[in-house]
């Protein structure tokens, strides 16, 4: 079977949260014999094809970008070429470009988009032009697909999009290998606790505005529990300044770090905290990777994929967004009861395992793929055995 995924950007130029999903999906397939392209942009494209885990990377000049949206004119010519080549077209929504595509090549494979987020424009020209035309577009191009897949039951039943559709929509969450990051070794998790300690608790992400840090913060300041904030990001100065006004001695900003640091500060937290305040954040999967240390979180509701990561009450506390008073009454139950929190911590792993497991997400689309690619099969099949008219 081969597959072609396409998506604005990609490995080496990018992995982010999207490309690593399609970099789980796409390693995690390749002992199944699937043969998988992913097809992106790029302002400075490596010739030839590239090769990651397996799997083959292609990149297309990116010609300029309208409304934070990248777009390249030869691409739509690759596409054409890959997709008539491929079995199963997988799309990662949302990038208006993308539905362009879809509907210049007409390539008629069957296909998949996975709905990571709501299309938020960005800037004041996306904000007041792309978002609000762009909805009209999307929605036809997410009939125009075989299967759309949403990555967690909350965002699909709270998006406007989605909920609109009048279609079914499936659920694959997202999920992460039992190696990213790896296991810390001793040294390196005596290291860790020489600087920060242990039993604190820890955020891990890059510093952005939707990330709610002021809310941990402050929360920090008025119950003195020990938090450690590992990351960078234009928010940095800003969280700074707040430290200094809230007089939060006991919060470290431990700027970047490893993926071996990170496993080492998971290992050592009490919990995780993840008080990320509004949609932007689709699914967390910083929350899965403190799931697979069996360590219980602390998240905001926010009707999408945190809550169905973190569920109150069982394998953590969730309380309302932007709420310092609430998020510290939360950080105030697991430090006092630390069979609570042993207890969420081992069902958080218990999930990992049951659901947000690389091997099991990738499976998962490898068997949306094989239906997909039988019922087209079928298809063609009764179309050739009618009686012509």
């Amino acid at each position: 079977m081969k597959v072609l995924h396409f998506f604005k950007t990609f490995w080496p130029d990018s992995i982010g949260g999207i490309e690593r999903v399609i970099d789980t999906i796409a390693s995690g397939q390749v002992a199944s014999g699937v043969d998988t392209t992913v097809l992106s942009l790029s302002s400075e494209p490596q010739p030839g094809d590239l090769i990651r885990n397996g799997y083959r990377v292609i990149q297309s000049p990116k010609s300029f970008e309208f409304a934070s949206t990248g777009v390249s004119l030869q691409a739509i010519g690759k596409f054409r070429e890959l997709a008539r080549d491929a079995d199963i077209v997988h799309y990662h929504f949302p990038w208006p470009f993308m539905d362009l595509a879809h509907f210049l090549t007409r390539h008629g494979k069957p296909s998949v988009v996975t709905y990571h987020a709501d299309a938020m424009g960005k800037g004041l020209l996306g904000r007041a032009v792309l978002t609000p035309g762009y909805d009209m577009i999307a929605r036809r191009f997410l009939d125009s697909v075989d299967k759309v897949v949403a990555t967690s039951p909350q965002y699909a039943s709270s998006s406007p999009l989605l909920r609109g559709l009048g279609r079914e929509v499936d659920v694959i969450p997202l999920g992460i290998t039992e190696t990213s990051p790896p296991e810390p070794d001793q040294a390196h998790i005596d290291d860790i606790r020489a600087k920060v300690g242990e039993n604190f608790f820890l955020f891990v992400g890059v510093l952005r505005p939707y990330k709610g840090l002021e809310t941990l913060i402050e929360a920090a300041a008025n119950t003195g529990h020990r938090v450690v904030i590992a990351g960078e990001g234009r928010e940095r100065p800003r969280l700074e300044a707040l430290i200094r006004r809230y007089g939060a001695t006991t919060v470290t900003l431990l700027g970047h770090v490893s993926e071996e640091d990170k496993a080492a500060l998971l290992t050592l937290c009490r919990a995780f905290a993840f008080p990320s305040n509004n949609r932007a954040e689709a699914f967390g999967i910083s929350l899965v990777e403190a799931s697979r240390f069996g360590k219980p979180m602390i998240s905001c509701d926010l009707t999408t994929g945190t809550s169905y990561v973190n569920i109150d009450g069982i394998t953590g506390l969730v309380v309302p967004a932007s709420d310092s008073r609430a998020f510290g009454a939360a950080m105030n139950t697991l430090a006092a009861d630390a069979m609570l929190a042993g207890r969420m911590g081992r069902t958080a792993r218990e999930r990992y395992e049951q659901h947000f497991k690389a091997s099991i997400i990738a499976t998962r689309y490898l068997e949306l793929y094989e239906k997909l690619l039988a019922e087209s099969q079928a298809s063609v099949v009764a179309s050739a055995s009618r009686p012509p008219r």
